[in-house]
């Protein structure tokens, strides 16, 4: 049996749906799905998208219309849901849901998280950089007492394999020095595993393409989207998958089985 795991920036859960989304993750037998960018409220998904693939969602939305926002599919019901974690600034943008399976043997939690881009200019840059200072110590203060997956769209390419053009990308939002460290230290002493990279160690493993250009026919990509776990649960993971067949978004799914049961 066994746990699968989904996450994708869904780059509007409308648009997305129009593209076959729902028909898709169906079919993809999946126990639990991140989603992130749902560009929607909570009156745009009632009626239509509270359930996908017969899970039950769990939404994170912003404040502003059209704009960010997360949502975690459960096919298992949550012991407790989360929503947000800065009671400010970010919670305002709709970047994290978290879902805990807990039971007495187990305290396990699946987070989706949205982390912001920097790539619209020094303002929103700076926010990414706010976000990464608050982050981490909620996720460290969640290690401490639970085991855990985080799933999403990071915006964050870690190493020259993680995307096409490394060399020319040095001084691009995404790639810059100091968020690549920020990845480092949160792998190396903050104990977390890139469950992709445990598995997979070829290049060309992308999950985003630039609109612009024939990115996409080129495969100019980047990885942006990850699943980062606890070393106990990343010892789990058996196999990883990058959904490529069809486009639902600029991104593409990314899907992990372990070898654990909720």
């Amino acid at each position: 049996m066994g746990f699968r795991l989904v996450t994708l920036n869904l780059n509007g859960i409308r648009s997305a749906a129009d593209k076959g989304f729902v028909p898709w993750a169906d079919g993809t037998g999946a126990d639990c799905m991140g989603v992130q960018e749902l560009k929607a409220q909570a009156a745009d998904v009632a009626g239509r998208f509270e359930r996908v693939a017969g899970m039950d969602g769990h939404f994170h939305f912003a404040e502003k219309k059209g704009y960010s926002g997360v949502g975690l599919y459960t096919r298992k019901a949550p012991s407790d849901v989360i929503v947000g974690f800065d009671g400010d600034e970010f919670d305002a943008e709709g970047r994290y849901v978290e879902t805990r399976f807990d039971t007495p043997k187990r305290k396990f939690s699946v987070i989706s998280c949205y982390f912001p881009s920097g790539s619209s200019g020094e303002d929103r840059q700076a926010a990414k950089y706010r976000f990464l200072d608050r982050i981490c110590p909620r996720l460290m203060a969640l290690k401490a007492e639970r085991e855990f997956i985080l799933v999403g769209d990071i915006n964050i390419a870690h190493q020259p394999i993680d995307l096409k053009n490394w060399r020319s990308n040095q001084k691009n939002s995404g790639f810059l020095p100091q968020e690549r460290a920020w990845m480092t230290r949160l792998l190396t002493e903050g104990g977390l595993v890139d469950v992709f990279r445990r598995l997979n160690d070829q290049p060309e493993q992308y999950t985003w393409w630039s609109n612009r250009g024939q990115a996409w026919a080129k495969n100019v990509g980047w990885r942006l989207d990850y699943q980062l776990a606890t070393p106990a649960i990343a010892a789990k993971a058996r196999r990883e998958a990058i959904y490529l067949e069809r486009r639902f978004s600029d991104h593409a799914p990314l899907t992990i089985d372990y070898d654990f049961e909720l």
